[in-house]
């Protein structure tokens, strides 16, 4: 019991004096600066994720990603690329101070500090406005991550030809082959090439032929004299079987680009 104003008694302790009602406070007193979290503050956080959800969704409908072949590490010829998230890191890697022997400084020093100040740029502006003006130094430096990102990303996207990049690359639909085992030119491909280059020209040891600029007499003269990484005379059959040979790469190529 104690004595005095706001004199309070309880009869039994496993009950707190300091019980309070589980009915939500009235916010009328505060109009437009506060309110309650369930419904009203996550019901409107709920609504703009639903309508950013469908907007991403519509584009993705409308302009699908172009998707490539299974990445082929026997295959020189091929530039890798990141997904287009990634894209401004990529892109930062090709300026003199975050490359070669600054490569450190691309991977590592310059992104870690960028995102690192992110994560302390609520510490670092910790003032009790949440208006912009208020917030300048939090404000500012996610301004400055945003213009980097997008501008960085702009500019690599812009060297980069994705439709003739997708086409060159494009994959095969699973149990869709469009390989013709009638072709003439099949049987000197099965003993020559097969082994190496797989049964779809998919790849393996050796490059995918899907999506190759090759004219035919290129093809001839790099089966017989091989290039790169592949060695001459992997090829071991008469002229005809050579033109057919050929014949059969591009005209598979062709089925594969319809």
């Amino acid at each position: 019991m104690h004595k005095g104003k706001g004199m309070k008694f309880v009869g039994d302790s496993r009950i707190s004096a300091e019980k309070t009602s589980k009915i939500p406070k009235d916010y009328s007193e505060y109009p437009g600066r506060t309110e309650a979290f369930w419904p009203n503050f996550l019901l409107k956080e709920w609504l703009a994720g639903a309508v950013f959800l469908v907007g991403f969704l519509c584009l993705v409908l409308a302009h699908p990603s172009p998707l490539e072949g299974m990445a082929d590490p026997t295959d020189a010829a091929y530039i890798p690329l990141p997904d287009w998230y990634f894209l401004f890191l990529y892109e930062l890697l090709k300026y003199q101070f975050a490359s070669g022997n600054w490569i450190i400084l691309g991977i590592l020093v310059i992104p870690g500090i960028a995102f690192g100040s992110l994560i302390l740029a609520p510490f670092l502006d910790n003032g009790p406005g949440r208006r912009p003006r208020q917030r300048p130094v939090a404000v500012g430096m996610m301004l400055l991550a945003l213009v980097s990102c997008i501008w960085l990303t702009y500019t690599s996207a812009e060297h980069v030809d994705w439709e003739t990049r997708a086409e060159q690359n494009k994959p095969i639909p699973p149990g869709e082959s469009v390989v013709d085992q009638d072709h003439p030119g099949y049987a000197a491909y099965e003993n020559s090439c097969l082994s190496c280059h797989g049964g779809e020209l998919e790849g393996g040891a050796g490059p995918t032929l899907i999506g190759t600029e090759h004219t035919k007499e290129e093809i001839m003269d790099i089966a017989v004299n091989g290039t790169g990484a592949m060695p001459a005379d992997q090829f071991q059959g008469t002229d005809e079987e050579l033109e057919q040979l050929a014949d059969f790469i591009i005209e598979t190529n062709e089925a594969a680009a319809e």
